[in-house]
C-alpha cells in the first residue's frame, strides 16, 4: 500500500477524533496539498506536505508513511512530520488565551442563576450601583 485516502490519514494519526471530522473537514475547505484543497478520497503519499487549518491554527504536516489503522499517541512521529511554524504556535496560543481572559461572568453552565451566584450578583449590584 503506497496511498491512502486524505479522510483516513488524517484520522489515523489522530488529527481528527472521527473519519467523519476528517472527511468533514475536506469538504470545508480546511486541508490542503500544495495550494489545492482537497477531497476526502484524495490520495496521499509518502512526501506529500498538506496544510490543515484547525483549532485557530494552521498546520504543515508532511506525509511520512501511509498507514489504515489508527496509531497511539507515541507512534505519530513515525508517521507525520510537524513543520508548522513557530509563529504558529505562539499566535494559536495567545488566541486560546485572549478568549480565556474575555470570559466575563461564568455563573457555571446555562439557565437560572444558582442561589449562591444570585447572591453574588446582588451584592455585586449594590457595591457598584446597579438597580
Amino acid at each position: 500500500m503506497d496511498t491512502i485516502r486524505a479522510d483516513k490519514w488524517l484520522w489515523a494519526v489522530r488529527l481528527y477524533k472521527t473519519r467523519a471530522l476528517a472527511a468533514a473537514a475536506c469538504k470545508l475547505n480546511r486541508v490542503r496539498l500544495g495550494d489545492a484543497f482537497i477531497k476526502p478520497s484524495r490520495d496521499l503519499r509518502p512526501g506529500d506536505i498538506i496544510t490543515v487549518d484547525k483549532d485557530q491554527m494552521v498546520r504543515t504536516l508532511k506525509v511520512l508513511e501511509v498507514l489504515d489503522k489508527r496509531v497511539g499517541a507515541q507512534a505519530v512521529p513515525d508517521f507525520m512530520e510537524e513543520m508548522t511554524p513557530e509563529e504558529e504556535w505562539e499566535r494559536a496560543r495567545a488566541a486560546r488565551e485572549a478568549a480565556r481572559d474575555n470570559k466575563v461572568f461564568d455563573i457555571g453552565g446555562v439557565g437560572r442563576p444558582t442561589k449562591k451566584y444570585r447572591r453574588q450578583i446582588e451584592e455585586f449590584l449594590r457595591e457598584h450601583g446597579g438597580g
